[in-house]
């Protein structure tokens, strides 16, 4: 979309240009029209953590721009708090706010005629919403990920958000006092950053610098620390050098990339939202990338990092045992990433990593040695079968019972089996299906993240599965199967199961089976009506008509 004539549009047209007069006034002088014209989308935001300390890092970057002899023009760009609307039909919008922030940055940067972006986010949507703009408008440009939060303590454990939505379910079922759950409370999130461990926000910092579009060990810093500001401030020198040498997102994100970030992800133990997320950014690049990619790529990299939800550790001990360029390094030098990609700093990863040794330090167990990793074999698997003729995303890693073939306990929303759940209405066997929640269906795709925790917290973890064609939260984890596909709402298999029906979960198999005869499918699905939509107004109405199945990324631009 984007070539030189961007530049000439700022560098000419605006010096011969009436414009000048309003550029004038927000402080442009004589010689600053010949400058580069650098947008900083900046999603600070007090209402989640994640984002409250993004103001700060935008104007470090912001004078290190001007430093550089650019001259930036800040804007702002929405974010929502998952942790926040979890559970609440608020939530709704938290996969809708992706596609809004995507397209707020793309119309702000291309109606100015901007020659560079500089996203400024911190939390699960704003950076792949961010990326899918870059990758979108095709300009020079840069991630700066806000940081990760440093860890609660209590009783000697580590905290992060999902300590306080599993101490719900502990609580509710009189395994921890009432002390105890409000100190947990208090504690879980002890300042500015995005939640803890190894959930969505951290995975995608860690997936865009894998894709080369953050700078190395920018993905793990805490947001708290100077460091990151600093980061700040080198991403905005980097990104002018990359606006002079014309290096363009699509040069970096290349196949090869997004093969790069998928093993990373998998080394890492990243969240499910992963897939749904560079499925998105893949189809904003132009680059093909299916769901099958992912099972391929899973099966020959191993799990490397122990950290939550389902290991010990956070992001903080992750950066301080060698960061994500620990992590890369050990799969390059076993011939495991492509060490030939170009990033945003004009090396390629391998040039990145020249001084990165090939094995983490002996004396920490954050990042394993590659002889005794967590797992043999990567988490996120892509189960199909006659519930996902297209596909279901579930970690497979870490759970006790990698099978299971049980009743079906069937819920039209997440608040119906919130409420079953909650009153001990779930039974050690049992198989939930909370349908309805997909991208047109819910609308939105709620992550569900409230029932899993209630789950675990009971007691019932690894007792019981769990299938949706909703999302989950990166913080969840168990015999869980998420994203899938058809989604109830179009009549796929999910909204023929009925209570009772046997429903097989087989993670080695890669199988996801609804076990009713093929005759009895065919009489359900000839008598099966669609649901009357939710919404019929405003922004999730326009979702739920354009999004397209999760088995693609649930975009709202899909071409094909």
């Amino acid at each position: 979309m984007a070539d030189n004539r961007r530049s000439r549009t700022i560098t000419e047209g605006v010096q011969r240009s009436p414009n000048r007069a309003m550029l004038r006034a927000v402080g442009f002088g004589d010689d600053d029209f010949a400058k580069p014209i650098v947008g900083i989308a900046n999603g600070q935001s007090t209402i989640t953590p994640c984002n409250a300390g993004l103001g700060e890092l935008s104007a470090r970057a912001e004078s290190a721009l001007h430093a550089a002899g650019a001259m930036p023009q800040m804007f702002g760009t929405i974010t929502v708090s998952d942790g926040i609307s979890m559970g609440t039909q608020g939530m709704k919008y938290s996969l809708v706010s992706r596609e809004v922030i995507a397209d707020a940055i793309e119309t702000a940067t291309n109606a100015q005629c901007m020659d560079g972006i500089l996203v400024v986010g911190g939390c699960d949507k704003n950076m792949p919403g961010g990326m899918m703009a870059i990758a979108r408008m095709n300009i020079p440009a840069i991630y700066v990920y806000g940081g990760t939060i440093k860890a609660g303590h209590y009783h000697g454990k580590d905290l992060t958000i999902v300590s306080a939505f599993e101490a719900v379910g502990q609580f509710t079922a009189g395994k921890l006092s009432e002390t105890d759950f409000t100190e947990i409370e208090k504690r879980a999130c002890p300042g500015k950053g995005s939640c803890g461990g190894m959930y969505t926000a951290n995975t995608m910092s860690s997936a865009i610098e894998v894709l080369g579009m953050a700078l190395p060990y920018s993905s793990t810093q805490a947001a708290e620390d100077e460091e990151k500001a600093l980061s700040a401030e080198e991403s905005a020198r980097t990104l002018v050098q990359a606006i002079r040498h014309q290096l363009l997102p699509r040069q970096i994100l290349t196949r090869k990339a997004f093969e790069n970030a998928i093993a990373v992800t998998m080394a890492v133990g990243g969240s499910t939202n992963a897939v749904l997320h560079l499925l998105a950014i893949a189809q904003a690049a132009d680059v093909p990338l299916r769901l099958e990619d992912f099972e391929e790529i899973r099966g020959r990299i191993p799990v490397l990092c122990d950290l939550k939800p389902s290991g010990q550790y956070v992001a903080t001990d992750l950066h301080r045992a060698g960061g994500i360029p620990q992590v890369m390094k050990m799969l390059l030098a076993r011939g495991l990433l492509h060490g030939d990609c170009l990033t945003i700093t004009g090396k390629t990863v391998a040039e990145n990593l020249r001084d990165v040794p090939a094995d983490p330090a002996r004396e920490q167990d954050v990042i394993r040695q590659w002889d005794n990793p967590l797992y043999a074999q990567g988490h996120l698997a892509i189960l199909k079968g006659n519930l996902a003729s297209e596909g279901a995303v579930a970690k497979i890693t870490g759970v006790k019972n990698p099978r299971i073939t049980g009743p079906a306990r069937v819920f039209d929303s997440e608040e119906a089996a919130m409420d079953t759940i909650l009153k001990g209405g779930i039974r050690s066997g049992d198989v939930l299906v909370i349908r309805y929640e997909g991208p047109k269906g819910g609308p939105g795709m709620r992550e569900m993240l409230s029932p899993t925790s209630a789950i675990i917290g009971a007691g019932l973890g690894d007792a019981v599965g769990l299938i949706t064609d909703g999302r989950f939260s990166g913080g969840t984890y168990g015999m869980v199967v998420g994203h899938v596909a058809p989604e109830a709402f179009v009549g796929g298999t999910i909204a023929l199961v009925q209570e009772g029906d046997s429903i097989t979960i087989d993670a080695p198999a890669r199988l996801l089976q609804l076990n009713v005869p093929e005759e009895e499918l065919a009489r359900r699905r000839a008598a099966w009506t669609p649901p009357a939509p939710r919404v019929t107004r405003g922004v999730l109405a326009k979702y739920m008509k354009l999004v397209s199945t999760a088995s693609r990324g649930a975009v709202t631009d899909d071409a094909s």
